[in-house]
Parts: structure tokens; sequence; C-alpha cells
């Protein structure tokens, strides 16, 4: 979420939240991030206990929060995103969606695929006219994936890795590489979102998080959060996903 950001709309099961608090934007920034305890709100936020007690009050009302106790220690809280952010007040990125419209206007005329630009030119438009795309997308991808995943044949973790590189390839999203550390790694060069597009400042694959989040969950039954780290839309010529185990 931006600095600059003095609005948002955000979709709950119960419907749409418009909000303007800076410290209730600026909690629900940090849980965009992960679970977080009440400490770790006071501290990040830097508010008396008091002032955080009454904001995070409000948005359980809201329904944008969902309050949870630790397994071992019901004593203790903590605290989970339980929205989806769906526009915001900034101006509207226009200039770089009226240089795509032209690109895509060339790429037609030289006899390139309209199809293959429709996709990028949705992202792109929904960001100009002040809607973020990110996490709808996402979770658009993660609901795919986990029905992409029910038609995996592996049941391990090795053999689920194996057959997701292959659909990628296979249907031509991209040259995907597996590394494996401390921290499972995701490499895609010729990335079928971003690769032709010039860097803007921002990752721009999160339906292929939520992709890749979906067939985990599925598959392995594994809850995961991947987090694209490099991506051409910040400059690189690979999208690099991390996959981190809640």
């Amino acid at each position: 979420m931006e600095k600059d950001r003095t609005t948002v709309i955000l979709s709950t099961d119960s419907g749409m939240v418009a909000l303007d608090s800076p410290v209730k934007l600026r909690i629900l920034e940090h849980l965009s991030n992960g679970t977080k305890s009440f400490d770790e709100l006071v501290e990040n936020s830097r508010k008396a206990k008091s002032t955080i007690s009454v904001h995070l009050h409000d948005l359980e009302e809201l329904n944008l929060i969902e309050e949870k106790t630790f397994q071992n220690d019901k004593r203790k809280k903590y605290f989970v995103l339980n929205a989806l952010y769906l526009a915001y007040s900034i101006p509207p990125l226009r200039n770089q969606y009226n240089k795509h419209l032209d690109n895509v206007a060339t790429s037609v005329l030289n006899g390139n695929s309209f199809k293959e630009d429709l996709f990028c030119s949705f992202r792109y438009g929904m960001e100009a006219y002040g809607i973020d795309p990110q996490p709808i997308l996402k979770k658009m991808g993660n609901d795919l994936g986990t029905k992409i995943g029910e038609g995996f044949k592996s049941g391990d973790y090795e053999g689920v890795l194996k057959e997701l590189s292959f659909f990628w390839e296979n249907h031509k999203l991209g040259d995907m590489t597996v590394i494996e550390g401390k921290d499972l790694a995701i490499l895609v060069n010729n990335c079928h979102h971003c690769s032709k597009l010039p860097a803007v400042g921002k990752t721009l694959c999160s339906m292929d998080e939520g992709i890749i989040e979906g067939i985990f969950s599925s598959k392995l039954d594994l809850d995961c959060n991947v987090k694209e780290t490099e991506c051409c839309g910040t400059g690189y010529h690979h999208c690099k996903f991390m996959v981190e185990e809640k």
C-alpha cells in the first residue's frame, strides 16, 4: 500500500468498505504482509495500546480483520486480514495505460496476435481507473490453482514441482526452474504476463502467485505464501517467486 493513498475500498464477505483512517490503514498494511500479534501491531504502528485496541475493535466490527488465539497460549491474540483491496484514491496511472494502448495498436497493425495483449490491457486499465487488481487476481489465481492441482497425478513434493514446471511450459506460461535452498524459489523466464512489458516499478504476476499457492494447497495440503520478489515490472529479465510455509 503506497504512502500517498488516502482512501481505500475493500471487499469483505459483508460487502464493500471505504476507509480513510491513517492508523487503520497502517494496521491493514501490516496485516497484508501476514498475521501479526497485538504487540507487533502496537510496535509497528507506534501508537498506544489503548489506541490500537480501539482501531482493532472497529476493524473487526467492519469484518476487515479476524482475531484468533495461539494454540499453545489462548491468552495471546493474533490478527489476520479478512478483506481484499479493490480501489484506492491515488492519481490513476493513465500515462502507462495510454503507452500500452499505443503499443497494442502498433502490434496488431504489424500482424501480431491481439488476444495476447488482452490480459495486460485489462490489468493496466484497472489500475488506470483507480482499481488495484493485484489482490483480486491473486485470489482468482488461487481458486484456479486449487482446481488445476486436483488434476495433477503426483502426490509428493518433488513430483508436484516437476508437474508444475511441465504445466507452465506446456501452456506457454514461461520457462520454469525450481531452486531449492533454505526457502523454495521458483524462477520463470519468458513470463507470459510481463516479459514484453517495460519496468513500471512493481511486480505484475499476482495471478501466478495465486495459481502456485492453490496447486500446493490442493495437492500437498500445504498452507504457504507465494510472493513474487523479482519481475520484469521491477527491471529484471525474469520473475522470481519465493515460497514460504505459513
